[in-house]
C-alpha cells in the first residue's frame, strides 16, 4: 500500500489527510488549529502542521506530500531564513491605499494584463508596498518573499533558520497567480512590479509545474501545492465546464478555464489552477451569514430557515431581498446595505422572508457566474460547497436561480484531498 500526505493550512486551521494511492481512501486525517487575526506569526503555523500531521500518525510511510494553504499572505524573510514580522493575511485590509497607489502608477489595464490581477488589499503585492511605505526598515531586510503554502513546504523539506537555503523555496502557478507580480499567461516573475513594491528585488520561491516535484530531507517526493481554491478544484475533479460555488463566510465563484483570462475591472481574478488550467475567480463578501442573519431575525435555526424557505413559492411572492449586508465586491459597492422590497400584507410572511434570503444569496453568487461569462468562459454545470450548500432549500433552489445543472458532493477536506491527489500523481 502507497500511502500519501495531503496538507491544507488554511486561515482557521490546518488539516492533514493520509490517502491510500491504490483504493483512494482516507486512511488517516489530522487536524490543529490556527490562532485567529488578520496578522499571524508564521511560527504557529508550523507548529500547527507539525501537530496535525503528528495527529494522523506521522511521516514515516508516507510516500509523497503536498501542501495546500491560503492564498496571498506575506511571508517576508531575512538573509538568514527568519520571519522578519508577523505575515499579513489575505483577510488584512491595511494596505488598501497601497493598492490604490499601484493602480494610479501603471493603470488597472496594464496591471491586469501583466499578472490577471487589479490590485486589492488581498493580494501579496499591495502587502509589500505597504511595508515599503509604513515599515521601511522591515522592508529593507527582505530578502526573499513567500506564500504560507511556499514557506511550510520549505520548512518541511528542512529548510528554515537553520538551513537557510532561501534558493530551495519552491510554489506552484495557483499560488503565484495570487501575488500580482506573476504573469500567469508567461509563467513568469515581473520583477519590475515586485521591485516597485517592495523597493527592491528579492528571491521569489521558484515556481514548479503541476507534475514537478521536489525532495524532502528523508527524499520523499514533494508536490508544488496550491492555493487553497485550486486545491479545492483539484480535490473536487473540476474540469473546464465546471464552475465551483463556494458559500461560506463569504462567497467564491471559480471556473476551471483552459485559456488565461484578463478582466481591466478587477472583477474577476485571473488566477492559474494547479493543473496546468486556469482558474478565474470572483469573490463576494454575502454568502452564508445571509442566512445566519435572516435565521437570527426570524428566530429559528438554519434548518427551520431551510423548511420555511420551502414553503415558499418561487419568487417569494414578490418578496426580494438584495443581500448586501456588508458591502458588496462583486459588484463593487463598498458602501451599500441590504434591502427588502416588494413588501405586500400577501407577500411579507415568514415563509417569504426566509425564501427571498435564499433567493437573495444565491442571486449575488449568480452575479459572479455572470461575470465570467461575459469573459466568454462556458459554465456547464455548478459544484456546490461549504457550510452554505448543506441546506436544502439552498440545494434544491440553487439550479433554478444560477441556470446550471448544480451537484452538491459531500462534505470533504477538498483542498487536503486535492493536495494529496497532487501527491499521488508523483508516485505513479
Amino acid at each position: 500500500m502507497t500511502l500519501v500526505m495531503g496538507v491544507d493550512s488554511s486561515t482557521q486551521s490546518c488539516k492533514v489527510v493520509v490517502v491510500d494511492t491504490a483504493s483512494g481512501a482516507i486512511v488517516r486525517t489530522g487536524r490543529a488549529s490556527h490562532p485567529d487575526g488578520t496578522s499571524v506569526d508564521p511560527e504557529t503555523w508550523w507548529e500547527a502542521l507539525q501537530a496535525a500531521i503528528a495527529d494522523a500518525g506521522g511521516l514515516t510511510d508516507i510516500a509523497a506530500w503536498a501542501i495546500g494553504g491560503q492564498q496571498h499572505g506575506m511571508v517576508a524573510l531575512d538573509a538568514d531564513g527568519r520571519v522578519i514580522r508577523d505575515a499579513l493575511l489575505w483577510n488584512d485590509t491595511r494596505s488598501a491605499d497601497a493598492a490604490a497607489d499601484l493602480i494610479a502608477e501603471f493603470g488597472a489595464e496594464q496591471l491586469a494584463a501583466r499578472t490577471g490581477l487589479v490590485p486589492v488589499a488581498s493580494f501579496t503585492i499591495t502587502k509589500l508596498r505597504w511595508l515599503r511605505d509604513t515599515e521601511p526598515e522591515n522592508a529593507a531586510r527582505v530578502a526573499a518573499v513567500a506564500l504560507p503554502h511556499d514557506w511550510l513546504t520549505w520548512r518541511l523539506r528542512g529548510f528554515g533558520p537553520d538551513n537557510p537555503v532561501l534558493d530551495e523555496l519552491v510554489t506552484d502557478r495557483s499560488d503565484a497567480s495570487g501575488t500580482g507580480y506573476w504573469n500567469p499567461s508567461t509563467g513568469e516573475y515581473d520583477r519590475e512590479l515586485l521591485i516597485t513594491a517592495l523597493g527592491h528585488d528579492a528571491i521569489l520561491p521558484r515556481v514548479l509545474g503541476h507534475d514537478e516535484s521536489v525532495r524532502d530531507a528523508d527524499g520523499r517526493l514533494v508536490g508544488a501545492g496550491a492555493g487553497d481554491n485550486a486545491g479545492a478544484a483539484l480535490g473536487l475533479g473540476a474540469e473546464p465546464g465546471d464552475v465551483v460555488v463556494s458559500i461560506g463566510t463569504s462567497g467564491t465563484v471559480f471556473a476551471v478555464s483552459d485559456r488565461p483570462v484578463t478582466d481591466p475591472t478587477g472583477t474577476v481574478a485571473g488566477f492559474a489552477d494547479a493543473t496546468g488550467n486556469f482558474l478565474p475567480l470572483v469573490a463576494t463578501l454575502n454568502a452564508a451569514r445571509v442566512l445566519s442573519a435572516t435565521a437570527s431575525l426570524l428566530g429559528v435555526e438554519l434548518d427551520e430557515l431551510s423548511e420555511l424557505a420551502l414553503q415558499a413559492e418561487s419568487g417569494a411572492g414578490g418578496l426580494t431581498l438584495v443581500p448586501y449586508f456588508e458591502g458588496e465586491r462583486t459588484p463593487n459597492l463598498p458602501d451599500a446595505t441590504a434591502e427588502l422590497t416588494g413588501m405586500t400584507l400577501s407577500s411579507t410572511t415568514r415563509p417569504n422572508l426566509a425564501r427571498a434570503a435564499v433567493e437573495g444569496m444565491l442571486r449575488g453568487l449568480g452575479a459572479g457566474m455572470q461575470a465570467l461569462r461575459d469573459l466568454g468562459i462556458p459554465l456547464e454545470r455548478a459544484m456546490l460547497i461549504g457550510g452554505g450548500a448543506q441546506s436544502e432549500a439552498v440545494r434544491r433552489i440553487a439550479p433554478d436561480v444560477l441556470g446550471v445543472p448544480v451537484e452538491v458532493p459531500e462534505p470533504a477536506e477538498y483542498v487536503a484531498l486535492g493536495a494529496a491527489r497532487q501527491a499521488a500523481a508523483l508516485t505513479s
